[in-house]
């Protein structure tokens, strides 16, 4: 592919970006339409999007760094999926959502706003097809004349999911109308989505970036990629399509290409648990086994996994984790098609195996391909993230009617509903960074200093070490004996002779989300024979508890949620739970992996809300109460060779 460039605008080309897209109060809008398309109703944004601050309003950096919270995987109606299932908002939408004003509800109508705002947000929109469904309901576009524009165009939702169904079975079988790819429009498109971000950029106190989403899918399997860009001074003009390939390499080749010539760009896989065993797969696409020059590429341009979303939480699965009580949260357990499919393959699919994998790679001195850190994300198609369990407002537009995601619609396929019904709120990514900016916090998620959630913004700090102790955890500079005397979440251990390695762990509630249940480490290692293991270790927990004394389990922590109300109470559990931890099972010849889990004790989940709001019973199988919860990214341990 050739590579060209945008010009970066100038300060009144932005402006006049601002004044195109409708975001001026009481101006013209173009809702939901790529910038070729006509004017048509109001824009969804209520304010006028703020100016920069000034420099004396920028708070001062912190070298202990912060915790910010976002999401980096945002769809609008710009994207073909989003547009089909009825959604009319815009980027400048997304962006003005995440502030915490109120937007207009593409779906079910009235208000929808979130009730903590975001520290950062990116729109990453489809590349494949790219602004041109909007097209489809202009009626100076060739393409509204389309079959395929009646279905998209039709006031019934159902005719649109079945619509969306037809489009995404062709895409996964490689079938595609050349009407459909317009490199014109998607370059104009493009640039349209990077002048919203820098128009919103507000550094100091709220990030965006600009990004895609590379949405390969062969054969229903999921191999998504969103690509983040640490700043826009060097961005191609048009972004890669998976249209061109759905080998991930050639991305990671794009990438490459973008590097050379001065852009700055990391790739985060997602939703492993719909890719039927191919994301993590020991073989190539082409299916040659993985070598060490994959593995250093792969490597190279993805440091960090979404463990969280919309479409499930992939951090593993009870079928590979049959001793983890809570290995079976929130599965979404379809391939990625409109078609009801389950996957058939575990192994490949989720990210501890990936992590135990990249362990067997590193130790046949092929690298560790699999080395990922940890963010969680919402995937919303609908500017407005859903992260926020009692404030949940689906995927997609037609979600946001209650009784439409909970219940279905008149001719909707029951396994359409089920799927539905089984989507989870929505993760966030967390980062540790010096000051809320796109350069403090891309290098955050390029170190590794992040950590994913299901939705709640707990705080989750852990650092790794060999002389941590528990006075470490008394004195007024816990944060600063970490990074002194060890390495934060992301990072490696090197191991000096005859010690074990000791953690310091320190968790804190979301204020507005239940107390704390427990901290867990998970622990992944290779033993002398190069066997696989893994262990879940209970390090902290709230009340008096005690491990069963034969088989080690911690009880749990309780349950106040009724099913009646969705109310519950946080007279149980801890709003912190902190301790340092030393491996009791460290052997100095195996390799090894470490991360921390937070669980929260249980509260209502959406489904149980919406049930209470409808008066209608939960519908069967799908759990009253969920236990949150945050994972950081891991810390390595690699034995001296």
């Amino acid at each position: 592919m050739k590579l060209e460039f945008i010009d970066r605008p100038s300060s009144g080309a932005a402006a006049a970006t601002l004044l195109l897209l409708g975001v001026l109060a009481g101006g013209c809008s173009r809702q939901g339409q790529a910038p070729a398309a006509p004017a048509s109703p109001a824009s969804t944004a209520a304010t006028e999007a703020p100016s920069s601050p000034a420099a004396s309003d920028r708070p001062a950096a912190n070298p202990e760094r912060n915790a910010y919270f976002g999401d980096v995987h945002v769809h609008t109606s710009w994207s073909f999926d989003a547009f089909t299932n009825g959604s009319r908002t815009t980027p400048v939408d997304a962006y003005a959502w995440a502030q915490g004003k109120e937007i207009t509800n593409s779906g079910f109508g009235g208000k929808i706003q979130i009730q903590t705002p975001l520290d950062f947000y990116m729109v990453a929109e489809h590349a494949e097809f790219m602004g041109v469904f909007n097209q489809m309901s202009n009626p100076e576009s060739p393409l509204s004349k389309t079959e395929l524009a009646k279905g998209v165009n039709s006031p019934d939702p159902v005719v649109r999911m079945q619509t969306f169904a037809g489009v995404l079975r062709d895409l996964s079988a490689g079938k595609v109308d050349p009407m459909l790819t317009d490199p014109t429009l998607a370059r104009s498109v493009w640039a349209e989505i990077v002048k919203a971000a820098d128009a919103a950029y507000r550094p100091g106190h709220f990030t965006t970036f600009a990004g895609f989403e590379w949405t390969a899918n062969p054969q229903k399997r999921n191999l998504h990629r969103v690509v983040v860009f640490r700043d826009t001074a060097k961005l191609p003009e048009m972004v890669l399509s998976s249209l061109e390939s759905e080998d991930p390499e050639t991305l990671w080749k794009w990438m490459d290409q973008l590097r050379a010539h001065g852009s700055t760009l990391l790739a985060i896989p997602h939703n492993g648990n719909a890719s039927d065993g191919r994301m993590f797969e020991l073989v190539k696409f082409d299916g040659k086994p993985i070598d060490a020059a994959y593995n250093r590429t792969r490597a190279a341009n993805e440091p960090l996994y979404e463990i969280s979303q919309i479409k499930g939480t992939s951090e593993t699965h009870p079928d590979l984790s049959p001793n983890d009580e809570f290995a079976g949260f929130e599965q979404w357990d379809y391939t990625l098609s409109a078609d009801s499919e389950r996957p058939k393959h575990r192994r490949g699919s989720f990210a501890r195996q990936a992590l135990l994998d990249g362990l067997s790679q590193e130790a046949k001195g092929n690298g560790n391909p699999f080395k990922y850190g940890f963010i969680g994300d919402t995937d919303t198609h609908n500017a407005a993230g859903s992260n926020e369990e009692f404030n949940y407002t689906g995927k997609f537009a037609f979600e946001n009617d209650p009784k439409h995601r909970l219940l279905g619609m008149e001719g909707q396929p029951a396994g359409q509903i089920r799927q539905v019904q089984e989507f989870s709120s929505g993760g966030l990514a967390g980062v540790w960074a010096e000051e809320n900016t796109r350069e403090s916090i891309y290098d955050a998620m390029q170190r590794r200093e992040t950590f994913g959630t299901s939705g709640t913004m707990i705080k989750v700090r852990f650092f790794g070490g060999w002389d941590f102790n528990d006075g470490d955890l008394k004195g007024t500079n816990v944060v600063r004996t970490g990074y002194a005397r060890g390495v934060p979440m992301g990072s490696d251990l090197k191991a000096p002779a005859g010690k074990a390695p000791s953690f310091l762990v320190m968790a804190s509630k979301d204020p507005k989300s239940g107390n704390l249940d427990r901290v867990q480490i998970v622990k992944g290692w290779l033993d002398a024979g190069g066997k696989q293991h893994e262990k879940v270790y209970d390090v902290a927990w709230s009340g008096d508890r005690k491990p069963d004394p034969k088989t080690g389990k911690l009880p749990p922590v309780g349950d106040t949620v009724d099913a009646a109300t969705a109310q519950y109470t946080n007279t149980i559990g801890a709003a912190e739970l902190s301790t340092v931890w030393t491996d009791p099972e460290f052997n100095a010849a195996e390799r090894a992996f470490y991360y921390v889990r937070v669980l929260e004790i249980p509260t209502p989940r959406w489904s149980t809300i919406d049930a209470v709001h409808l008066g209608v019973p939960v519908p069967k199988g799908l759990p009253v109460s969920i236990q949150e919860r945050a994972w950081t990214s891991p810390i390595w341990y690699t034995p001296k060779s």
